[in-house]
């Protein structure tokens, strides 16, 4: 992804000084987010997004240990509205929906006709038929567009003016209750509240990319951006608040995938040992049934799985896939890796053959800075059961 980084923040007040053009959206903090110390800019579903206020592992560490706010206004919304929009929802994901109830929110799959993963985005009912698909990165715009028009089905598929924020961290619920009271405590783990702060319309979510405690503040009119990323900022101060970005450092150490890195539309969920999130069972035939039919019955050649790299710590993530090897020869690739500081360790997220996924078997990588043994661990790394995510 393209990356841009400002050359003098301290002094930054015109969106001229990074050089950025028009075909690509800014979101509604972006203003907020240079001014709170952005360094550095990638595209994410065609709109920039901040990736850097500074050290990277400080940012781990504010996230950790007390609240970070992220502007992931780039995780953009698919609105399906209309009488039929449960059941067009349910065609695009194997997950069964039946029993999701108004105010929930799920993490879901949608695949292809080949069974292979398009996105991997969490799934909000707002209403009886009224759902918003947010997105990871990937054109499901198109996608369910194209859909619709086949589906037979009535339906209204369109982007909604909403722009996500993520507030997360420990301290996040101190911050929250600062904004909205005591009661917003009660907001239960992947549900949803529809509220108001100072007349700004915001749908807010427990959920979050960071496998910690953590909110998304979905705003509804975006020309109250600024007003609300200064409001929260303000009211975080007592609790450690800081501006930051989604840590690949904590995100590796949960397990957590990044599309295009850890899977594409050539990854099916069984070879990521998703299978809780695919149900062969329901009536409803959604895209990618027959072929998902067919890998449960066949298996499959290839498996995600967690690995040690021993090595130097890790600069910064891996930039391309890494390959592996295994007595000279090539058993699969590196995906997602860095050094985390918590575990003193480096960690990595990898796809290889299946007979050479077994705990404790050893593997080569061959890494930007030379080779260097790995060792296949279980994943996640931390926290494997997201007690932090789910207490409050």
């Amino acid at each position: 992804m393209p990356n841009v980084t400002a050359n003098n923040v301290a002094n930054i007040n015109k969106e001229d000084d990074f050089g950025f053009g028009t075909q690509i959206r800014k979101s509604p903090y972006f203003d907020a987010t240079v001014r709170w110390g952005a360094t550095a800019f990638s595209v994410y579903n065609h709109m920039y997004i901040p990736r850097a206020f500074g050290d990277p592992e400080q940012n781990f560490w504010n996230l950790v240990n007390d609240a970070i706010l992220c502007d992931v206004a780039a995780e953009r919304q698919v609105e399906v509205t209309g009488p039929d929009a449960a059941e067009f929802v349910q065609r695009m994901t194997p997950r069964d929906l039946s029993s999701m109830a108004v105010g929930q929110c799920k993490y879901i799959l949608m695949t292809n006709a080949e069974g292979g993963i398009l996105n991997d985005p969490i799934l909000l009912r707002l209403a009886e038929n009224h759902f918003w698909i947010s997105l990871a990165d990937s054109d499901i715009l198109l996608w369910a567009q194209g859909l619709a028009v086949y589906a037979e089905l009535d339906v209204t598929i369109s982007e909604p003016d909403v722009s996500p924020l993520q507030l997360q961290g420990p301290r996040s619920g101190d911050v929250m209750k600062a904004l909205f009271g005591d009661s917003i405590m009660d907001l239960r783990y992947f549900w949803l509240r529809e509220v108001e702060l100072n007349g700004i319309p915001l749908i807010v979510s427990r959920t979050g990319w960071s496998s910690e405690l953590g909110y998304e503040l979905y705003l509804r009119d975006g020309s109250r951006g600024d007003e609300l990323w200064e409001t929260i900022m303000a009211a975080g101060q007592p609790f450690g608040l800081q501006p930051g970005h989604t840590s690949s450092i904590r995100r590796i150490e949960g397990g957590m995938l990044s599309y295009h890195a850890d899977a594409d539309m050539s990854t099916n969920p069984y070879e990521l040992g998703m299978d809780r999130l695919v149900n062969l069972d329901i009536e409803t035939d959604f895209i990618g049934k027959a072929a998902l039919q067919r890998i449960q019955v066949q298996g499959v050649s290839r498996k995600q799985v967690g690995l040690w790299i021993d090595a130097a710590p890790l600069k910064g993530p891996n930039t391309t896939f890494w390959p592996l090897e295994c007595n000279g020869g090539p058993v699969g690739k590196v995906t997602s890796a860095v050094y985390s500081p918590r575990l003193e360790q480096n960690i990595a997220l990898a796809m290889v053959a299946v007979e050479y996924a077994e705990l404790g078997t050893e593997l080569e990588v061959r890494t930007a800075s030379g080779s260097a043994r790995a060792v296949v661990v279980e994943k996640p790394f931390f926290d494997p059961k997201k007690k932090l995510a789910i207490s409050a």
